[in-house]
């Protein structure tokens, strides 16, 4: 019987989806098929069904709560996703001459990617990059990384999928669209092992195998394919086991809600920096402190940030570089370095990257304010002096200090110019708060040393800090 080889395969395919997800998939071909059911299952006509160019692109939003009446996915990424499904090969039929998709095809498209690995991906990922076979330029794989993830980021706001963050209270993404594909592709190596750069990058030719390694070496390739076949075609997005890669893609938002704010950050880098995080960090964000909505001075900065559990501090120069560092503790006004190799520092603008500890020292983090003999101010990296990055007590002055690299993390000069001028400070508390600064249990100074507040009392000093305390913000589910 003709249909034997190829249902052999398909039948393999499908045996990696659990019965749910296989009725999840059956339910979206149908959809896009065009047909109501699975009627046809029972007499071997399912596979007759086809899927085509026009169907998929035409698809009718499913299940959408968003305002928008865009279709889920851009039409780049659509006729991308029927290029890697026409690749399928169905053993003894030319798929290649057809302009239909089969049902197994469609099979087996969503399971090499949702559940193969970097082997079973890379010719559908090819396929993807360029419909002609053979080896793709550099240009080519940059249009199609960017492309990915222009998709994710609209996917997801499509779906209301990014958890208190959006558009409107982040950076515009079209920058960070080309800096995180920027630093996905600095990842592109040739056999021989060197890395083609700028120019010469766009122009040279990558074959499979280069290309099967990068998919293998670059997880967020695969995980962002996920994301947009996910939920994309709204499959297999109600099983959290399945989803537990493309979980914490964005971290939840807190505390940005109705302020009018628009964060340094855009949704790319802060799915690039979130996946540096220690993996217990990954699931919530949270506002401290900005400059533009708690002033610009540096006891403000201070009295925000301290004993509030890791952070991520961002900041932006006068010359519009955006750049920062994660600390891995909870920073103490103290005059010895404190954190550990954990932390890391990083950049967002003009490029996307994060430098990780190298071992040369332990001078992860500082912070220091109002000492006679120590310097005073925020630091990360280097030494006294010369930090990697540092923000002065004197607000609003800072250096990046780094030649050639920081000491501490193998980080360059991270501002524009290596004495900075501070244009804006932001710093976001990840993962869940430490209990003793919870909204009930928000200490000043004056509560933590009863004794200076019993003795102001008797020198007949009124708190001055009683008024100054800022309204403690309940945590507001941001969904």
């Amino acid at each position: 019987k003709m249909g034997n080889a190829e249902s052999h395969a398909y039948r393999n395919h499908l045996s990696r989806f659990l019965p749910e997800e296989q009725s999840d998939i059956d339910g979206v071909f149908d959809t896009i098929s065009g047909s109501s059911g699975s009627a046809g299952a029972k007499n071997g006509k399912a596979t007759k069904k086809t899927v085509t160019l026009a169907a998929l692109q035409a698809r009718e939003p499913i299940y959408s709560k968003s305002a928008y009446t865009r279709e889920p996915l851009p039409e780049q990424m659509t006729l991308r996703l029927y290029n890697g499904m026409k690749s399928i090969d169905l053993t003894g039929k030319s798929s290649g001459l057809t302009e239909q998709i089969a049902k197994e095809q469609f099979v087996i498209f969503m399971s090499n990617l949702l559940k193969g690995n970097a082997d079973e991906k890379i010719t559908i990922i090819m396929r993807m990059i360029s419909k002609v076979e053979g080896p793709v330029k550099g240009k080519q794989i940059q249009e199609f990384t960017e492309n990915l993830i222009t998709s994710v980021v609209h996917v997801l706001s499509y779906r209301n999928e990014l958890k208190g963050w959006n558009l409107e209270n982040t950076r515009d993404s079209a920058s960070g669209v080309k800096a995180l594909a920027s630093q996905l592709l600095s990842e592109l190596k040739l056999a021989d092992g060197t890395k083609p750069v700028g120019p010469q990058l766009m122009e040279t030719d990558f074959d499979q195998s280069v290309i099967e390694d990068w998919v293998y070496r670059v997880p967020q390739i695969s995980i962002f394919l996920s994301a947009v076949i996910r939920q994309g075609f709204h499959v297999l997005h109600s099983l959290p086991d399945q989803t537990k890669d493309t979980a914490n893609l964005v971290p939840s938002c807190k505390g940005i809600k109705g302020r009018r704010l628009v964060s340094l950050f855009d949704i790319p880098s802060i799915i690039y920096i979130n996946s540096h995080l220690p993996a217990e960090l990954q699931h919530k964000w949270q506002l401290l402190f900005s400059s533009r909505l708690h002033g610009e001075s540096f006891s403000q900065l201070c009295g925000h940030i301290v004993n509030k559990g890791p952070c991520v501090v961002i900041l932006k120069d006068l010359d519009g570089y955006i750049f920062g560092g994660f600390a891995s503790h909870s920073w103490e006004v103290k005059p010895q370095f404190q954190g550990d190799n954990r932390c890391f520092l990083f950049s967002v603008l003009p490029s996307l990257a994060v430098y990780t500890c190298t071992g040369y020292n332990d001078h992860y983090m500082y912070l220091n304010h109002g000492q006679q003999t120590m310097p005073n101010g925020l630091g990360m990296g280097g030494q006294h002096g010369y930090f990697g990055l540092w923000l002065d007590s004197d607000y609003g002055k800072g250096h990046s200090k780094a030649k050639p690299r920081c000491t501490t993390y193998n980080s360059p000069q991270l501002s524009a110019k290596e004495d900075f001028t501070l244009d804006v400070v932001e710093v976001w508390a990840v993962g869940d708060l430490p209990e003793s600064t919870g909204a009930k249990g928000k200490k000043s100074i004056l509560d933590v040393d009863p004794e200076a507040q019993a003795f102001l009392e008797m020198a007949g000093k009124c708190r001055q800090s009683e008024g100054l305390r800022e309204p403690i913000e309940e945590d507001d589910d941001d969904d």
